[in-house]
């Protein structure tokens, strides 16, 4: 007989068909998987970062240098690839080398990758939640380019952005190239921005947490791309220091000369109020760059000119400085990346004194936002932070000196707190800044005022239009969330015990049933055997079909109608396996039943209500998300 209800049995797991798959022999292949795809990332981040290191100081040496006379200062950790010229400095040179910079990145971004305009980092933020991982393979070519170009003729720009794009790219493109999920591209994406953070700036584990970190805007890591990003950092991190000096190649960025401790518990104090200082300047700081940004956007004329416009408003504000400082060297660390001077405060913030950090701090903060084009945000907020912590450590030092007996400590827990706060991203930030100056005897303070920094900054967000709060937001993980959620939800929970039922024993006849059938508006129909197991299932369609052949009424019964092998659902099963089962076979009610064994009805499960339980719960979910943040 025909029967239009199909049920089936719950799919046989890989042991019952026979073929038994060994859990360590897939654990080792997936190690082993993301192990060499890691090593791969990991290699070509470290050279795209030894490229974009010499091709900026190869700008620098020819721009800057040879024509301006304006010497770019670097950390003593870092190699200078070429050396100093004696050309003496020539203000107005450096504002037309400026506007040259500015329009060469201008017309490179705008011409050949739109995409690739702003500090980068948020562009690979973006390519993960809403676009698969996927970057197109240009882009970091473009972008480092132009990245080299502004920061090479003054513009003041970070190193993270580009390199986070150079080794993102290659991770989208190794990945598309191999054909791997979306998911698994989009690790791959993050693992080589947290590879090139990680060379770069020769702090590899804070590279790894960077890149798990920084893709949100709440207190909240992506888990699946740690272990992969710290495989391809640390990669990344030794070719990069291949290409040092022996005498520096495994030295932190700004040397191994600073060593600073904690006085005693009373400091904290000082450290606690000059997280209050470093609120406001990221306030001020993220308020001013998306400000300046906007307002550039606004103005006529081709988006190429745009980084021309603001170049010489770069140059001119640095050139004010130095000459309202009686042309003090350091005043110029608003240009280019700013790491000399921050050397010099880390080392001896006293010789700089407090009007000047302050003044760095203030110009930083426009001639970063004026820099239109290319460059990251992680540098300039690195002397940003530094320099307004260095001030407060010589204020609290000059009027507490028994608390605060060196005030250069304050610099290094300043850079920490400041980028905390603007970025949302306090635990790599914290690592990073360790590692940078490989000291982490002050990871009390540095904590205490991150985590202030991090809270008291909620408003404000460096990456405002990239970043989420949470996987919850995350258009990467929406599918993940439902089935996490419906995976925390019991069959128990949602189903309805208290409905009356009509049962058809399995020797009823075909005739008693269509009578049953039409006294009710039931549209499945259990069939019991005489201890009350239950043995199949019929709808009301099913009958239907013998309703004009009642020669048969009285020879067929309900073991002819029903469906013997039916899918069905426990008490502890979950809403996930549920809607499984639903969409199996396109069904609207799964019966429930006490254990596999007994098969003892306890009732139906209904396609609507599980659906209406989990809006429910996803609603309660959100609110509760809202009322913590």
């Amino acid at each position: 007989m025909k029967k239009t209800l199909t049920w089936t049995t719950p799919l046989l797991n890989d042991n019952q068909g026979g073929r038994v798959n060994e859990p360590s022999t897939r654990n080792l292949t997936l190690v082993s998987k993301w192990l060499l795809l890691a090593v791969a990332v990991g290699v070509v981040a470290g050279l795209g970062a030894i490229l974009f290191q010499v091709l900026t100081q190869l700008v620098a040496h020819y721009a800057l240098a040879g024509l301006a006379g304006f010497q770019v200062g670097e950390p003593h950790g870092e190699h200078a690839f070429f050396a100093e010229t004696d050309k003496p400095f020539s203000p107005w040179v450096l504002v037309g080398v400026c506007v040259v910079g500015g329009l060469a990145s201008g017309c490179l971004v705008y011409s050949l990758a739109p995409e690739a305009e702003g500090h980068g980092t948020d562009s690979v933020i973006d390519s993960f939640h809403n676009k698969g991982g996927f970057v197109r393979s240009r882009i970091p070519f473009i972008k480092t380019i132009a990245s080299a170009i502004t920061i090479g003729t003054g513009g003041s720009g970070g190193r993270e952005g580009p390199i986070a794009q150079i080794g993102s790219g290659f991770g989208s493109f190794l990945a598309t190239r191999l054909k791997m999920s979306a998911r698994d591209r989009r690790i791959m994406l993050a693992a080589g921005m947290g590879a090139g953070v990680g060379a770069i700036f020769r702090a590899p584990l804070a590279g790894a947490l960077f890149a798990a970190e920084i893709l949100y805007c709440e207190a909240e890591f992506e888990a699946d791309v740690i272990v992969p990003a710290a495989m391809a950092s640390i990669t990344a991190y030794m070719v990069y220091c291949l290409s040092l000096p022996p005498d520096i190649r495994f030295q932190p960025l700004f040397g191994d000369g600073i060593k600073h401790s904690l006085s005693s518990l009373a400091e904290t104090l000082p450290y606690a109020a000059m997280a209050l200082v470093l609120v406001l300047g990221a306030a001020i700081y993220v308020k001013t760059f998306y400000a300046v940004s906007h307002g550039f956007k606004k103005l006529p004329g081709p988006p190429h000119i745009r980084p021309a416009m603001g170049a010489p408003l770069t140059a001119l504000a640095g050139i004010g400085l130095w000459w309202a400082f009686d042309k003090n060297e350091h005043a110029l660390a608003v240009l280019t990346t700013g790491y000399g001077t921050l050397q010099a405060t880390l080392l001896d913030a006293t010789q700089i004194g407090v009007p000047l950090l302050l003044a760095i701090a203030g110009v930083k903060i426009l001639t970063t936002s004026f820099t239109i084009g290319s460059g990251g945000v992680f540098g300039p907020s690195m002397v940003i932070g530094g320099c307004l912590g260095a001030a407060v450590g010589v204020a609290f030092h000059d009027v507490w000196p028994s608390v605060v007996p060196r005030p250069e400590p304050f610099a290094l827990v300043g850079m920490a707190g400041f980028f905390a706060g603007a970025a949302n991203a306090p635990i790599s930030t914290i690592i990073m800044v360790s590692e940078m100056t490989g000291d982490y005897s002050l990871l009390l303070p540095t904590t205490l005022c991150s985590t202030l920094c991090f809270v008291l900054c909620r408003r404000w967000k460096l990456y405002e239009k990239k970043q989420v709060p949470g996987r919850l937001e995350s258009p990467a993980h929406r599918g993940d969330f439902i089935i996490d959620l419906l995976e925390g939800i019991k069959v128990a929970e949602v189903f309805r015990s208290d409905l009356r039922l009509t049962h058809i024993p399995e020797n009823l006849s075909l005739e008693k049933i269509v009578h049953r059938i039409a006294e009710n508006h039931q549209h499945y129909y259990p069939v019991d055997d005489t201890d009350g197991r239950m043995v199949g299932i019929f709808s009301a369609d099913d009958v239907r079909e013998y309703l004009y052949n009642d020669s048969i009424w009285k020879l067929a019964d309900a073991n002819d109608v029903m469906v013997p092998n039916y899918l069905y659902v426990t008490p502890e099963d979950d809403l996930n396996t549920a809607l499984e089962r639903f969409t199996q076979l396109n069904i609207d009610e799964l019966p429930v039943i006490d254990n596999p064994e007994s098969r003892q009805l306890l009732g139906m499960l209904r396609r609507k209500e599980t659906i209406a339980f989990y809006n429910r719960r996803l609603i309660e979910q959100r609110r509760l998300q809202q009322d913590d943040s």
